[in-house]
């Protein structure tokens, strides 16, 4: 899934930008995804507690081979709203697919959920290498039609997914209950908790930054005159930084506490920016999404351990899908908008409107230490 991500990412913008008659549109596609994501997340639970997650993370399988399909042909076609649909579906299946990481925390004692969440999201690490490589090797597989081929190999990776999930061994039950369990609290008891609220909004911000200023990198980087293997090695340094600190992110959660991890995360998106604000050469793009990548990993297993410590265990699915739904509606709104201010204002306009968020992030962190500390 993350491989077939980091594809998207590097390309879907360069592909927007050739589709599109308005060039401001170019980042409407990966925008789409994530309100495709958004939307899914609710209706995705819901699937889950019907039918158990495996049944539920197979049917979604099909929205991603489809997407691997339908984008292909647009390309071929020159066709920017399938384009557009076809990536749509990728999101679909990411609204499912989303649930990897809570379906590894919630299938290990407490102490363990910050290393389970961890451990599942360095299949990134193979997906920084995998994905940019894949669309550099497979962009020119159809002379006439750039990025054609890289699409279609999606559609491969996807049905390598549903070939993997087969072997899933998990719950019998439906994963939302248990024999005997009840509805557990109304959600919004629930989301008014503290830990809730930070976990949300640190969760919604740090994705939506790093959506944001991740989407526009590429047209910055074309607009900047760097061939697009540059801009491949960059998303890939990116991803890395994502997903390689999983090894020890929950590590050091166990170690140093959430709130601590999820600081340091916001402090590295403040030096992402000011890299970026000083200049716009190979170096500054490469640290700077390096440093966002390391940021977004700090701020998204913080706040996803911290989710996992707010309900019970008849609880989660309701307050999994109203956090995703949240994170992914901000998430999409960051995409769309960064290429409509990437066109509008430049990339400087670009990293200083994170400014503000992240400063919020760090607020609302003390703020949950600071109620902390008083409930003691």
């Amino acid at each position: 899934m993350m491989s077939c991500n980091s594809l998207i990412v590097a390309t879907a913008a360069l592909v927007g930008n050739n589709l599109a008659a308005n060039k401001s549109l170019a980042t409407l596609p990966l925008a789409v995804q994530f309100i495709a994501v958004m939307c899914t997340s609710i209706p995705a639970a819901m699937v889950m507690q019907r039918i158990g997650r495996k049944k539920a993370f197979l049917l979604a399988c099909f929205f991603g081979i489809s997407g691997g399909i339908l984008t292909s042909t647009a390309i071929l076609g020159g066709d920017f709203w399938q384009f557009v649909g076809g990536v749509a579906c990728f999101g679909i299946f990411n609204g499912f697919g989303n649930y990897f990481r809570f379906t590894a925390a919630d299938s290990v004692e407490p102490a363990y959920k910050s290393r389970a969440v961890s451990y599942t999201m360095l299949g990134g690490v193979v997906a920084a290498i995998a994905g940019p490589t894949l669309a550099r090797w497979s962009r020119e597989w159809i002379a006439s039609a750039e990025f054609a081929g890289s699409y279609f190999s999606a559609t491969v990776l996807y049905l390598g997914i549903f070939s993997v999930l087969t072997f899933l061994n998990i719950e019998n039950e439906h994963f939302g209950k248990t024999r005997g369990s009840t509805e557990g609290r109304p959600l919004l008891d629930i989301a008014r908790q503290p830990d809730y609220m930070v976990a949300v909004v640190c969760g919604m911000l740090g994705y939506a930054i790093m959506s944001f200023v991740m989407t526009a990198t590429p047209l910055a980087m074309n607009h900047a005159m760097f061939m697009f293997d540059d801009t491949a090695i960059v998303i890939q340094w990116h991803v890395m930084a994502m997903f390689a600190p999983s090894f020890f992110t929950g590590s050091l959660i166990q170690r140093f506490g959430v709130l601590r991890i999820m600081a340091i995360g916001a402090v590295l998106g403040l030096a992402c920016a000011g890299i970026n604000l000083s200049g716009t050469n190979f170096i500054h793009f490469l640290t700077a999404l390096f440093l966002l990548g390391l940021s977004w990993n700090f701020l998204f297993v913080g706040a996803t351990t911290l989710l996992t410590e707010t309900y019970r265990s008849e609880e989660r699915n309701k307050a999994q899908a109203l956090n995703d739904f949240i994170v992914f509606s901000t998430v999409s709104m960051g995409s769309l908008s960064s290429g409509v201010l990437q066109n509008a204002f430049g990339w400087q306009a670009i990293n200083q409107g994170v400014l503000p968020p992240l400063f919020l992030i760090l607020l609302v962190i003390g703020g949950l230490a600071h109620y902390r500390t008083r409930r003691q």
